[in-house]
This record gives structure tokens, sequence and C-alpha cells, in this order.
């Protein structure tokens, strides 16, 4: 099949969700505690749908499991990549991932390493990014004792900043923050510390401190990325991250711009600005705030436009 998958996202209400994904990207959001769109997904607890074509009306994790031939990477149960935007009104908990390998035993699924391309920040804005702990005993200690400050290092961030984010680190969002986020197609979030929060039940969310400690990496380190820029057949290209669960790449076009493919299968979120797709002869609208797949068949396309996306593949 040599046509893009178009797809519409799941939202989710979170207690740190907003309405900037209605102020910048004209979703029609369900509440205003959205706090995110799970964009390009087949996972069990938010699949997408595709807008369009021969697929029209079916989920994506259905066309996984029924339509291998749209991705040429039949490895794995599961769809390996999830696209979210998170818009971060209040700060998110303070949260770690677990890898594949304790992720598979303990959950039942994938581990979880993502990464975070800042959409749009609040002057100010900061992200919790690794902590200050040398064992795993110091570790345990400190969040026993509530130090926060001295165990959390903190990071103002801008908009175009970008940042990888392994399993076993420490993180969180701030609020006043949106991001398009790749991940491993997991729902595994172990919290650490939520600020003492109260929900709309009167109860606090569950922390999981043991889980947390077992799979949070000690000391921590911050890796270690190459980025890449290159001006391309009509566009720039900016590889932010390439490793063995994902690549993603930045395109800025302005204008008409050819590509080839690079990988079995491509997706695409548009950020910014709006043109024409145009595959196999056919010319299909993008514009901010779409989000789509390249199959497999797609060997080559174009854009003519102005237009910001962020681009992912599974593996490098």
């Amino acid at each position: 099949m040599t046509e893009p998958l178009f797809l519409s996202g799941v939202f989710k209400e979170k207690i740190w969700g907003g309405e900037k994904l209605k102020q910048l990207f004209d979703y029609a959001i369900p509440n205003d505690h959205t706090g995110e769109l799970w964009a390009i997904s087949a996972h069990k607890n938010g699949p997408s749908t595709v807008l369009n074509g021969l697929f029209k009306g079916k989920q994506l994790d259905e066309l996984w499991s029924d339509h291998k031939e749209l991705f040429d990477y039949a490895e794995g149960d599961v769809f390996p990549l999830l696209t979210k935007i998170i818009d971060a009104q209040t700060e998110l908990s303070v949260q770690v991932h677990p890898d594949d390998a304790y992720g598979k035993e303990h959950e039942g699924e994938l581990g979880k390493t993502e990464c975070w391309y800042i959409v749009d920040a609040e002057e100010g804005s900061e992200i919790i990014y690794g902590h200050h702990a040398e064992t795993k005993e110091e570790l345990e200690n400190m969040i026993e004792k509530g130090q926060w400050d001295e165990l959390l290092r903190k990071k103002e961030v801008k908009a175009g900043d970008f940042f990888y984010v392994p399993s076993g680190t420490i993180h969180a969002i701030g609020g006043g923050i949106v991001i398009l986020e790749t991940q491993q197609s997991s729902d595994t979030t172990y919290r650490v510390y939520d600020y003492d929060r109260i929900q709309d039940d009167g109860e606090k969310r569950d922390l999981h401190i043991e889980d947390s400690v077992a799979v949070t990496t000690v000391p921590h380190i911050d890796p270690n990325l190459e980025m890449t820029t290159a001006e391309k057949d009509g566009y720039t290209e900016t590889t932010l991250v390439s490793n063995s669960f994902f690549t993603v790449k930045e395109w800025q076009i302005d204008g008409k711009a050819s590509f080839e493919k690079e990988a079995p299968y491509t997706l695409v979120s548009v950020l910014d600005g709006q043109g024409e797709l145009i595959v196999d002869g056919t010319t299909y609208s993008c514009s901010k705030g779409d989000h789509f797949i390249l199959p497999s068949a797609v060997e080559s396309w174009s854009f003519d436009g102005s237009l910001h996306m962020i681009a992912s593949h599974p593996g490098q």
C-alpha cells in the first residue's frame, strides 16, 4: 500500500494537564485537564485510529497484528513506539521507568526509554533530570527522608531543547512545558514523589518506592548525545538521537523537499506550518497537529510548503 496512514489519537485527562493542546494545536480536547494526546499509538490503553484510505476506521494495533506487510518490521508482539504530545500545566510526578527485562518480568510489557522535544515552555520552566545519589542506599535514604532539593537535579528549558531519557532515569516534566515525546510502547511508570497532591477522590496517587529504587540507575549518568545536522534535498535534517530503541529526527522544510526511504516505516508529527505531502502521485494536505505513518511500501515522498516536523522509526 503506497499511501500514508493519517491518525486520530486518544486524549488522556491528567491531574496536571491543561488546555494548551487546544491553544497550540487547535485540538478538540475533552476537558481543561487534558494532559496527553497519544498521537501515534498501538498500545492497548490508547490505540490510534486511521483517518484515511483503505484502512480508514481501523486501529493501529489491528494493523500491526493483521497487516505486518505495512511495516516490514515484524519483530515483537507489539508496535514498538508511541508518540505523545504532553501538556504539563503543573509538574508531573517525579518518576522512573524500567528497562525491558524488568518491565516484562514485573509488568508484562516493554520497558520505557523515551525522549522529549520541547515544543513550548514558559519562561523559567524546569525539568527534573537525574539525581545526586551515589549509591542505592543513599538514594533510598534520601527518598525516605524526603530530601528532594538535595536529591533531584533540575534544569531550565526552552522551546527547541531536546532530552534523551533512558530507562532508569529519574525525571519529571515541570509546569508550563509542552513536549513531543517519542517512547517505547509502554505505560509503566513508577512514581517516586507526587508533591502530596490530592486527586478528585480525596486520595493521594500511589507511589512505587520499591520498584523505583530497584530500576533507577545509580549514580546518574548523562547520555552523550551526538546530534548532527545536514542540508538535504530541499530541507534541513537534524538527527536528535539514534540507538537500538529509536531514531528521532527533526525536519525543517521551506519549499519543496524530496525524501527516500531509510527505514522500514516512519512516524511523522507536524509541529508547525502547513503544506502538502505527495506520495506516489497523490497529494495529501498536512498541517500543524497532524500525525501519520509512512508504511513500508512508500519508497519515496515529497513535501511542498513550510513545515516543522519530528520523524522517528524503530532502531538505528
